[in-house]
């Protein structure tokens, strides 16, 4: 015989948890101060990057230009995501979180790709570059891309948009200073090649954060497991439960870039009582950061026999 346990809420009842934090449901204003800033500054990259030849610059306003579309997908996913479930939605919109980061991604790797092809091209024909202008534009862009990373900072943990977002900013406060560096160095060496050089760099650091931002998206849209989560230490939890001697047809994966769910299977010969599935359920949030669960009792010893625990 089996019974079917579910937490339809998808919160777990009981004392608020501690050991899974979540980022505060509105960014909004982060977003709007963030997505205004950096637009602002695109714009100054553009066009003193042009007026002084420097392939840094304007490389580097790409960069933030694909950021700038990565904030505007990752906030209206956000919006998009906190819809209500519906008869042809059931769980909401949740994963529209999930396929913003992944398009950010994939655009970061297009602006990159276009940076890279720039780079090589100035190399062949390298052009003066004007170190001043480079030097004061790229030190705006510190203060720009370190006011907005700041704005993402407390929810980096709880969220992949705002990790993403997080991540793309502080990287660029970062390489914001290294286009700095390579200003000064221009100026008093006249070494333009190191123009194009930077550029590389700016390619390999957004490499570097865009493909971790890429594997997790995926992984994610695919019904991976989540990060974080070790599905190996949640079986090894739910089979020492009292009364478990069987553990199967276990699942987790992601309904957003925040939330977990889990299901599965749990053979109890003398069942499970209500109020050991609200301590299951909370301490599998406490524990684990999963939101939403449902759990299957079957009871039964020959069921037992049938479907050993270490099939998952």
């Amino acid at each position: 015989m089996t019974h079917s346990h579910q937490d339809h809420a998808g919160h777990p009842q009981g004392p608020a948890p501690h050991r899974h934090s979540h980022a505060p449901a509105d960014f909004g204003r982060a977003f709007i101060v963030g997505i205004g800033l950096n637009t602002l500054f695109v714009v100054f990259e553009v066009v003193y990057g042009t007026l002084a030849k420097s392939l840094a610059l304007v490389a580097d306003a790409g960069h933030n230009a694909s950021d700038v579309l990565g904030l505007l997908l990752a906030w209206g996913a956000s919006l998009v995501a906190r819809r209500r479930p519906t008869r042809k939605h059931t769980y909401g919109l949740r994963r529209a979180s999930i396929l913003a980061s992944l398009t950010n991604a994939v655009l970061l790797l297009v602006a990159l790709g276009a940076i890279i092809w720039e780079a090589l091209h100035r190399f062949a024909q390298p052009a003066p570059v004007v170190g001043g202008t480079v030097i004061w534009v790229a030190a705006l862009g510190i203060a720009v891309n370190g006011v907005t990373a700041y704005l993402f900072a407390s929810g980096r943990k709880g969220d992949l948009n705002l990790r993403g977002a997080y991540q793309h900013m502080f990287a660029d406060a970062l390489v914001s200073a290294g286009v700095v560096v390579a200003g000064l160095v221009m100026v008093f060496t006249g070494w333009n090649w190191l123009d194009p050089v930077v550029s590389l760099v700016l390619a390999a650091v957004i490499l570097y954060g865009t493909w971790g931002l890429l594997r997790e998206s995926l992984d994610l849209a695919l019904d991976a497991v989540p990060e974080g989560v070790n599905l190996n230490e949640v079986k090894s939890f739910l089979s020492a439960q009292p009364g478990v001697s069987g553990v199967h047809d276990l699942h987790v994966w992601g309904m957003s870039t925040t939330e977990a769910a889990l299901t599965v299977h749990l053979v109890m010969p003398e069942g499970l009582p209500d109020e050991g599935l609200q301590r299951l359920r909370y301490e599998l949030h406490e524990q684990f950061g999963v939101e939403h669960s449902t759990v299957q009792i079957e009871q039964g010893r020959v069921l037992c026999e049938l479907l050993p625990d270490e099939v998952v």
